[in-house]
Parts: C-alpha cells; sequence; structure tokens
C-alpha cells in the first residue's frame, strides 16, 4: 500500500445516472400522455406515468418519505442521491380526501426500492371518475442534465423506468 492510498476514497457505486424504479405494475403512460396538464406539460418536472394493474404503489429508490399529505394521494421522497421524486396516484384524487387510499408509511421514513408505500382501491378511484395513473415526477429536473423516460410498455415494480443523468 502506498502512502497516498490511505487517502484515496473508497470505491462506491456512481450515483449517476441514476435510475429510479417502476413503482407499480402496469403500462407506461409517456409525460404527454398523462391526462392531466400540469404533469402532461412537465410543469413540476419531468415525469411519467403507469397505467395501474394493481393498487399497490412502491418506492422507486432508497431515501426518505418528504412529504404524505392526509388525503393520502401522494407521497414525496428525497433519493439518497439527492433526486427528488413525487408520486402522485390518479388525476384529482385529492378530491377523494383519502378514502380508498392506505399509506405503509410516514413523514421522515427511510425507505428501500421495492417497498410497499401505499394501497389504493382502483375501483373506488374508477368509481369516482378519476384516472388512476401513477405519476413519477422528479421534482428538481433542472438540476440534472438529463431526465428521461427509458420504459415502455408492461412494467413490474422495480423495473427501470426513468434514467436521471448529472
Amino acid at each position: 500500500m502506498g502512502f497516498f492510498d490511505k487517502f484515496k476514497k473508497k470505491e462506491t457505486a456512481p450515483a449517476f445516472p441514476a435510475i429510479l424504479g417502476a413503482d407499480a405494475a402496469g403500462t407506461v403512460v409517456k409525460m404527454e400522455d398523462i391526462p392531466d396538464d400540469v404533469f402532461a406539460q412537465g410543469i413540476l418536472g419531468q415525469a411519467c406515468g403507469i397505467e395501474p394493474a394493481k393498487g399497490e404503489v412502491y418506492a422507486p429508490c432508497d431515501g426518505e418519505i418528504t412529504q404524505v399529505p392526509d388525503t393520502l394521494h401522494a407521497l414525496g421522497i428525497l433519493a439518497a442521491n439527492g433526486v427528488e421524486v413525487l408520486i402522485h396516484v390518479g388525476v384529482d384524487t385529492v378530491e377523494m380526501k383519502g378514502d380508498g387510499f392506505s399509506a405503509k408509511v410516514a413523514m421522515g421514513d427511510k425507505v428501500t426500492k421495492g417497498q410497499l408505500l401505499l394501497t389504493m382501491d382502483l375501483e373506488k378511484i374508477k368509481a369516482a371518475g378519476h384516472p388512476a395513473v401513477v405519476i413519477t415526477v422528479v421534482t428538481n429536473t433542472d438540476d440534472y442534465a438529463a431526465v428521461e423516460t427509458v420504459a415502455s410498455g408492461a412494467v413490474q415494480p422495480g423495473d427501470d423506468l426513468m434514467k436521471i443523468t448529472k
């Protein structure tokens, strides 16, 4: 071991490009096809959706829960690498005031990729007249060179969904 070896950083997996996993089982919806203009136009950041096949939402990355509104229709996650992720379940589902939603995490919880975050009753969402699309948004998109959807078609939780390049 040379003299300078002790000062070298330990080798760790590179943080970027970062990959967000699919947060639901279902079919990928391109950003411009999300049935809500705020998300479709990327106003909150680059996004994509998943038309859910099951009423379960999973963590797309390791991180900390930063938002859990009382209505349980959305979650915020600060990824371990600094990526800010908003998961928004359905369109206009805030109007349901939490009916049909059940959170499995709380503010400040540390989560790991693939962990169950919340469940939703897809039939209740449909009965209330709302699209159930699970929307994943990188809210600090401007901090990165590129945020792109890398999935299409059918996905399972944890499949590569979005790629973030510094």
